[in-house]
């Protein structure tokens, strides 16, 4: 049994979809939620006028009645409000006359998808790359990842995310705890657990914006209620930090990704790198485990298996490529140098990052137990679930 999804819609399209497939039947599905973690994937200091146009909300097409899934496919809808301004531009079927305003796009924006893309599948106006390459699809990514939640919710397992550094602030990325990432207000403009970093980085972000130039940096997610054992140490492709690996370089503009101290343990020695272990006094099924670690340099993995710690995610962002102030390129179709075409966008969107971090990560999760736990109905899964921890805290 797997949780798998896929998403399809332009930026400036009708709509956003996605199905999601393998949910075990009965699970509650709060629309509500979903529309909560639409709604977060908004907000964040530094972003552009979209952000004012669009008010997503989900509209779920089939797989769910009457509050619960069917078990069959889940298939949801984002639309886009801006469409109407589009509706020629994007039109699914060719028209008899061209648009007054086509929208072109030739000067393609370096670090972006859009010379390489166009490149690959010989588009001569770079908005056909540009259009499905943005990171407008994320919306839809994040409809999927509610879900994810609220199936790893029916086990305990909790999911939060934080800034930890802006562009050059603070100097090294903040190491904070559960409680105090907890506590973040869903409002709060930068997602940072640290009031005066927090200003110091809105300072930055104003300079940045002044200056028409981006800024990228470092959100991490953090999940508890882990139980030991997801994932796997036999086969590459099935080692759960290569798949959180994979889903979080996949979102737009994350570059690396670190689970764990595993930047700064590459300079370490093995003595203050490997978290030593001890008997657990209290067992119970939020360690699922007969032991401890007084430390989490692994970040909740080791040897491509959960072990009951704090699974801890970082993601290292570049600055977007869309900057108001444009970098030099070259027109693709007279050859002629040029400033790179400019498309309504963002100064920063590391705390949406984090957000579509703590859904791709609830995706990659969601994934990891149902294949360990199956069960065609959320109660089998979770008859299966319990008597699986029942016995690893006999170990």
């Amino acid at each position: 049994m797997f949780f798998k999804f896929t998403t399809a819609g332009e930026s400036h399209g009708r709509a956003l979809v996605a199905i999601v497939e393998g949910l075990p039947a009965s699970l509650p599905i709060d629309v509500a939620k979903i529309d909560h973690e639409l709604w977060r994937r908004q907000q964040g200091y530094g972003r552009g006028g979209r952000m004012k146009i669009e008010k997503d909300e989900v509209q779920i097409l089939s797989g769910v009645r009457h509050g619960k899934a069917l078990g069959s496919p889940v298939a949801l809808m984002i639309e886009n409000r801006d469409f109407v301004h589009w509706e020629d531009v994007m039109s699914s079927t060719e028209l008899e006359v061209e648009p007054k305003n086509p929208r072109l796009v030739t000067r393609p924006r370096p670090g972006h998808a859009d010379l390489p893309g166009g490149m690959k599948y010989g588009a001569r106006d770079l908005r056909n790359i540009l259009e499905r390459a943005s990171a407008r699809e994320t919306t839809a990514r994040v409809a999927a990842g509610a879900i994810a939640k609220q199936l790893l919710g029916e086990f305990g397992i909790e999911i939060r995310s934080h800034v930890v550094k802006l562009g050059s602030v603070p100097e090294s990325p903040l190491e904070k705890s559960w409680e105090e990432v907890a506590a973040i207000a869903y409002d709060s403009p930068l997602s940072c657990a640290d009031d005066a970093v927090q200003a110091q980085m809105i300072a930055v972000i104003d300079k940045a914006k002044e200056d028409g130039d981006t800024l990228g940096g470092v959100f991490e997610v953090i999940v508890r209620g882990l139980p030991v054992g997801l994932g796997s140490a036999f086969s590459w492709s099935e080692k759960l930090d290569g798949r959180i690996a994979q889903a979080f370089m996949s979102i737009h503009a994350v570059k690396g990704v670190e689970i764990g101290d595993g930047v700064a343990n590459a300079a370490r020695p093995g003595s203050e790198v490997h978290d030593e272990i001890f008997v657990n006094a209290e067992r119970g099924i939020r360690n699922s485990s007969a032991f401890l670690r007084k430390t989490n340099r692994a970040g909740g993995l080791e040897g491509g298996i959960t072990n009951g710690e704090e699974l801890r995610v970082r993601g290292y962002l570049k600055p977007i490529s869309t900057l108001k102030k444009p970098l030099r390129s070259v027109d693709i179709n007279s050859k002629e140098s040029s400033d790179a075409a400019y498309e309504r966008s963002d100064v920063t969107v590391v705390p949406a990052a984090g957000v579509i971090g703590e859904s791709m990560l609830a995706i990659v999760l969601a994934n990891a137990m149902r294949e360990k736990f199956g069960g065609d109905s959320i109660e089998e899964m979770k008859r299966n679930f319990d008597a699986y921890v029942a016995e690893i805290e006999k170990y």
